[in-house]
């Protein structure tokens, strides 16, 4: 059992009973890979067992090889996931209408976010609606092809806000939690160092730009109603949405580049490479917005957890807010120019990387371990693909 492995063992060890809202199965390891027996979603691993089995990944079957479709199918898993966690955000604080409906919003929280800027719910509607389009898009591709798409239905079992606003038929239906997150912000410092790229330098060390985050869980949505009484400690939550938008999309920025290395067929490179550059465009927006968060310091009522948001509009350019284009860095040699360029884009291990970042992150706390096996065969399948020629 590998590093990633490992983790996502000990996240699942660690739910406690009152968090498993399904419960726990038998994980039937073979390979590192759980079969598992799962009475409501058995059709889904049945549908889904070509996906997983034995054929040749460069074998060509209904016109896609079996690589290239674990390549689709681990993102639209991903993208079934933001769109989860997003429809949230935007039933609360975003525009519901025909596009993305569902919920009425909370007025208090979205007047927080906007605080960072004016137009955040409209930011926060259209970057629901692209997620949407991407899961639908994938997994409609994968199924002309005759692949198995990739199905997170069984998975919706998580409770997530119950404060008035919600779409109170999702109410327990949620895949993600946004609860309990703790949010690593070192990307902050990534793209601003002009010296490190962590493809060449694994071991260096970014600095966080909100500490705080990074520890202990901070919620990024009004929870009840309750949340609402507190002016200062709503518009830390609406601070940590700010944070937890971009940390995310920059996963998105590097994911689709990666993956896109390892596909055989042009058309699905074309996919990978035409999907991607949007995540980079989410990142670039949201990074933009984050820098707005006002500095402040809050207690969260319920748990007792502080966090504080520092000013960042400072003199030092691994902080500052505004230089947000990508500063140039090292990129595959140092005996060759500095390039402005997304990282990581190292291929190797990239969806197991990807999945053990969004577990680290606690978006998932409360699934199953049915779900860890499930999305950890999907990561285990796209790292397998292979280019070829």
């Amino acid at each position: 059992m590998n590093e990633v492995e490992s983790q996502m063992s000990s996240e699942v060890a660690n739910l406690s009973p009152a968090r498993r809202t399904v419960p726990r199965r038998t994980f039937l390891c073979r390979m590192g890979l759980g079969a598992v027996a799962l009475a409501p979603g058995a059709a889904l691993f049945s549908s889904a067992s070509k996906a997983f089995g034995d054929e040749d990944e460069n074998e060509i079957q209904n016109g896609i090889t079996a690589g290239d479709a674990a390549l689709l199918r681990f993102p639209a898993a991903l993208e079934l996931l933001e769109a989860d966690f997003w429809i949230q955000y935007n039933e609360l604080g975003g525009i519901q209408d025909s596009e993305v409906p569902g919920g009425t919003g909370i007025e208090a929280y979205t007047e927080a976010i906007n605080v960072l800027d004016e137009d955040m719910n409209v930011y926060i509607h259209d970057n629901t609606d692209d997620e949407i389009t991407h899961h639908q898009f994938l997994n409609a591709y994968l199924v002309s092809k005759g692949a198995a798409p990739a199905n997170l239905n069984p998975f919706r079992t998580l409770m997530g806000s119950t404060a008035t606003g919600v779409n109170r038929n999702k109410i327990g239906r949620r895949l993600t939690n946004l609860t309990q997150l703790t949010l690593d912000t070192s990307w902050w410092t990534r793209y601003r160092d002009g010296a490190h790229n962590p493809d060449l330098d694994p071991n260096h060390v970014f600095p966080q730009a909100i500490p705080t985050l990074a520890v202990n869980q901070h919620t990024a949505i009004p929870r009840t109603d309750n949340d609402l009484k507190h002016p200062n400690f709503l518009q830390a939550i609406a601070n940590t949405a700010a944070f937890h938008f971009p940390t995310i999309e920059q996963g998105g920025n590097s994911l689709y580049p990666s993956l896109a290395q390892r596909a055989r067929s042009v058309e699905v490179l074309r996919i990978l490479i035409s999907i991607g550059p949007t995540e980079t465009m989410h990142f670039q927006t949201w990074q933009d917005k984050a820098g707005n968060a006002p500095p402040l310091t809050a207690v969260d009522p319920v748990t007792g957890v502080s966090v504080t948001f520092p000013h960042l509009d400072v003199s030092n350019e691994l902080f500052t807010n505004n230089l947000i284009m990508p500063e140039p860095c090292p990129f595959l040699s140092r005996n060759l120019p500095r390039c402005s360029i997304i990282r990581p884009t190292k291929t190797q291990g990239v969806a197991m990387g990807a999945l053990k970042f969004l577990t680290d992150m606690g978006l998932f706390i409360g699934q199953s371990p049915a779900f860890f096996s499930y999305m950890t065969q999907l990561a285990r399948a796209a790292d397998a693909a292979q280019r070829g020629i």
